[in-house]
Protein backbone atom coordinates (compact mmCIF):
# COMPACT_ATOMS: atom_id res chain seq x y z
CA UNK A 1 0.00 0.00 0.00
CA UNK A 2 1.30 3.27 -0.93
CA UNK A 3 1.94 5.80 1.79
CA UNK A 4 -0.61 8.80 1.15
CA UNK A 5 2.59 11.60 1.78
CA UNK A 6 4.76 10.13 -0.91
CA UNK A 7 1.66 10.62 -2.85
CA UNK A 8 1.06 14.31 -2.23
CA UNK A 9 3.67 15.84 -4.38
CA UNK A 10 2.64 14.59 -7.24
CA UNK A 11 -1.00 14.76 -6.65
CA UNK A 12 -0.90 18.39 -5.71
CA UNK A 13 1.43 19.52 -9.05
CA UNK A 14 -1.19 21.66 -11.09
CA UNK A 15 -0.82 21.24 -14.98
CA UNK A 16 -0.89 24.10 -16.82
CA UNK A 17 -1.17 24.71 -20.33
CA UNK A 18 -0.98 28.44 -22.27
CA UNK A 19 -3.31 28.14 -25.93
CA UNK A 20 -1.34 30.52 -27.79
CA UNK A 21 -3.95 31.50 -30.20
CA UNK A 22 -7.54 30.96 -28.45
CA UNK A 23 -10.22 32.01 -29.33
CA UNK A 24 -13.81 33.54 -27.64
CA UNK A 25 -15.60 31.45 -31.11
CA UNK A 26 -16.50 28.48 -29.78
CA UNK A 27 -16.28 26.63 -33.34
CA UNK A 28 -12.30 27.40 -33.54
CA UNK A 29 -10.36 24.80 -32.41
CA UNK A 30 -8.19 27.50 -30.13
CA UNK A 31 -11.55 27.78 -27.97
CA UNK A 32 -12.33 23.95 -28.50
CA UNK A 33 -8.42 23.09 -26.39
CA UNK A 34 -9.41 25.52 -23.70
CA UNK A 35 -12.23 23.94 -23.06
CA UNK A 36 -11.01 20.55 -23.71
CA UNK A 37 -8.06 21.41 -21.10
CA UNK A 38 -10.86 22.62 -18.58
CA UNK A 39 -12.39 19.65 -18.48
CA UNK A 40 -9.17 17.50 -18.06
CA UNK A 41 -8.85 20.00 -14.93
CA UNK A 42 -5.65 21.53 -16.35
CA UNK A 43 -5.04 25.51 -15.26
CA UNK A 44 -5.64 27.05 -18.87
CA UNK A 45 -3.91 30.52 -19.58
CA UNK A 46 -5.81 31.50 -23.34
CA UNK A 47 -3.37 33.67 -25.21
CA UNK A 48 -4.83 36.13 -27.76
CA UNK A 49 -3.70 39.74 -27.80
CA UNK A 50 -6.87 41.31 -29.13
CA UNK A 51 -9.13 39.33 -26.85
CA UNK A 52 -8.99 40.19 -22.72
CA UNK A 53 -11.21 36.81 -22.29
CA UNK A 54 -12.21 33.93 -23.50
CA UNK A 55 -14.78 31.39 -21.33
CA UNK A 56 -14.76 33.37 -18.25
CA UNK A 57 -10.74 33.14 -18.40
CA UNK A 58 -8.18 36.31 -18.74
CA UNK A 59 -6.75 36.35 -21.54
CA UNK A 60 -3.02 37.34 -22.17
CA UNK A 61 -1.23 39.19 -25.02
CA UNK A 62 1.59 36.81 -24.96
CA UNK A 63 2.78 33.59 -23.33
CA UNK A 64 5.71 35.58 -21.90
CA UNK A 65 2.76 38.05 -19.88
CA UNK A 66 1.65 34.98 -18.13
CA UNK A 67 2.77 35.44 -14.15
CA UNK A 68 2.95 31.18 -13.33
CA UNK A 69 4.90 28.65 -14.79
CA UNK A 70 3.91 27.10 -17.89
CA UNK A 71 3.93 23.46 -17.84
CA UNK A 72 2.93 23.14 -21.70
CA UNK A 73 2.39 25.58 -25.19
CA UNK A 74 -0.22 24.19 -27.38
CA UNK A 75 -0.04 26.22 -30.29
CA UNK A 76 -3.48 27.69 -32.89
CA UNK A 77 -2.33 30.11 -34.91
CA UNK A 78 -0.11 29.77 -38.49
CA UNK A 79 3.33 29.10 -38.47
CA UNK A 80 4.73 32.33 -39.57
CA UNK A 81 3.66 33.87 -36.71
CA UNK A 82 4.23 31.06 -34.39
CA UNK A 83 8.11 31.48 -35.33
CA UNK A 84 7.78 34.66 -33.70
CA UNK A 85 6.59 33.62 -30.77
CA UNK A 86 9.38 31.05 -29.69
CA UNK A 87 11.60 33.25 -27.89
CA UNK A 88 8.64 34.59 -25.39
CA UNK A 89 8.02 30.68 -25.22
CA UNK A 90 11.25 29.88 -24.12
CA UNK A 91 11.52 32.15 -21.85
CA UNK A 92 8.77 30.08 -19.77
CA UNK A 93 10.41 26.79 -20.16
CA UNK A 94 7.81 24.50 -20.75
CA UNK A 95 7.99 21.20 -20.83
CA UNK A 96 6.70 20.69 -24.33
CA UNK A 97 5.33 22.66 -27.06
CA UNK A 98 2.64 21.44 -29.05
CA UNK A 99 1.91 22.34 -32.52
CA UNK A 100 -1.23 21.04 -33.76
CA UNK A 101 -2.37 20.71 -37.51
CA UNK A 102 -1.63 23.57 -39.54
CA UNK A 103 0.75 25.39 -36.99
CA UNK A 104 3.75 23.58 -37.76
CA UNK A 105 6.35 24.28 -40.51
CA UNK A 106 10.01 23.25 -41.05
CA UNK A 107 11.35 26.32 -40.27
CA UNK A 108 9.35 26.92 -36.62
CA UNK A 109 10.70 23.61 -35.68
CA UNK A 110 13.99 24.07 -37.00
CA UNK A 111 14.08 27.22 -35.25
CA UNK A 112 12.52 25.34 -32.06
CA UNK A 113 14.84 23.14 -31.70
CA UNK A 114 17.88 25.73 -31.49
CA UNK A 115 16.44 27.14 -28.46
CA UNK A 116 15.97 23.81 -26.92
CA UNK A 117 12.11 23.54 -26.75
CA UNK A 118 10.57 20.03 -27.27
CA UNK A 119 8.15 20.00 -29.63
CA UNK A 120 5.20 17.68 -30.42
CA UNK A 121 3.69 18.06 -33.57
CA UNK A 122 0.18 16.29 -32.44
CA UNK A 123 -3.38 17.63 -32.06
CA UNK A 124 -2.54 18.25 -28.73
CA UNK A 125 -6.64 17.98 -27.62
CA UNK A 126 -6.18 14.41 -28.75
CA UNK A 127 -3.47 14.11 -26.62
CA UNK A 128 -5.28 14.64 -23.48
CA UNK A 129 -7.63 11.98 -24.33
CA UNK A 130 -10.69 14.82 -25.63
CA UNK A 131 -12.25 14.79 -28.82
CA UNK A 132 -12.02 18.09 -30.73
Amino acid sequence: MSDPQSLAPAVAVPRTVAIVGASSARHKFGNKAVRAYLRRGWTVYPVNPTETTIEGLRAYPSVESIPDRVERVSMYVPPSVGITLLDGIRSKNPADVFLNPGSESEALEARAASLGLHIVVACSIVAIGEVP
